[in-house]
């Protein structure tokens, strides 16, 4: 298939454009760069720099790659900025993503993969969190996303667009080629890693108190590959659909700090914080229907071969891509 990738020089972007290249589909990726990295793009990737607030960039690069299929990466997801910078979030998000639908409206573009977020659910009522919970966001960020996966029913309905849009936690991770590499940090594993590399002192944990088995809050890492390859399965669907995607399982802070020990063979600095408002104590998502829908199941269903993956990575990439 012809797949156009948006935000597909950013983090998961850049893995799920490598294992569709790798599959044997041609890619076009489209990106602003402004939190992505020239160095993530595949040279094997057709690639065109803009913007999806310029509706005139993307109707012209849609119109040029006459794709079968897009996938939607291109988004600001910084929760904490979100809380300050509503604008930047709305703007990105949603309007942003409505030019991108209504280019794909106008140019005959029937198929959309969403890179979504659990976090469209807020506070959930149980755990693991399946589909048939409300989606109550307490973010402006899960609140764009949400808004989003509320147009691309519209879409459908009007413009006959099937999407399929997956909802996930925290993606960690990395390929052989690529990883993770953020202008602001505020990933979990990444900052460990930092440690162990030297370039951060400590590390925080916030909140040591929660009703967890440590006192740590609990959650749901899957594999970037593990997310590549449930966006390739979405490509085989023919009608519309959502999927939250977990490992059923989840990993608390300490836990993680011990694994990155254990595999950096490094000591990690911790610094005990008080809880940031807002965080649930545990957030694991539930997988069952996109595993008996598509077959999708992770293949990392453990911490410490994410880890262990993601600290190869940085080794090699000790500054990220320097740019």
């Amino acid at each position: 298939m012809k797949i156009f990738v948006t935000g597909g020089a950013g983090y998961i972007g850049s893995i799920c454009v490598e294992e569709l290249l790798n599959a044997g589909h041609q890619v076009t990726v489209f990106d602003n760069l402004t939190e992505g990295h020239r160095l993530a793009l595949d040279p094997r990737a057709v690639f065109v720099k803009g913007d999806l607030d310029h509706p005139s960039e993307i109707g012209a690069a849609l119109d040029h790659a006459a794709p079968d299929a897009v996938m939607h990466f291109a988004a600001n997801a910084l929760v904490g900025e979100s809380m300050t910078n509503p604008v930047k979030y709305f703007r990105n998000n949603v309007t942003g993503g409505l030019n991108l639908l209504e280019a794909m409206a106008r140019c005959g573009v029937k198929k959309i993969v969403f890179s979504s977020t659990c976090a469209t659910f807020g506070t959930p009522e149980r755990v693991p969190i399946d589909e048939t919970l409300p989606q109550r966001p307490i973010n402006p960020y899960g609140e764009s996303k949400l808004m989003f996966e509320q147009m691309l029913r519209w879409f459908d309905e009007i413009h006959g667009i099937k999407y399929v849009a997956l909802r996930y936690f925290n993606a960690a991770g990395a390929s052989a080629r690529y990883g993770e590499d953020h202008r602001i940090e505020t990933h979990l594993i990444p900052n460990i890693l930092k440690v162990a590399l030297g370039q951060k002192q400590d590390v925080s944990i916030f909140g040591t108190d929660y009703p967890t088995p440590d006192g740590t809050c609990i959650r749901d890492y899957i594999h970037i590959l593990d997310l590549a390859q449930a966006h390739m399965l979405a490509l085989s669907r023919t009608e519309s659909a959502k999927y939250n995607l977990g490992t059923g399982g989840g990993t608390s802070v300490r836990e993680v700090i011990a694994a990155c020990e254990k595999i950096t063979g490094r000591p990690i600095l911790v610094l005990e914080q008080p809880r940031r408002p807002g965080d649930p104590a545990r957030l694991i998502a539930s997988s069952d229907k996109i595993h008996s829908e598509l077959g999708w199941k992770p293949r990392f269903e453990s911490i410490e071969p994410i880890i262990e993956s993601a600290w190869k990575w940085h080794l090699a990439h000790p500054h990220g891509y320097g740019d």
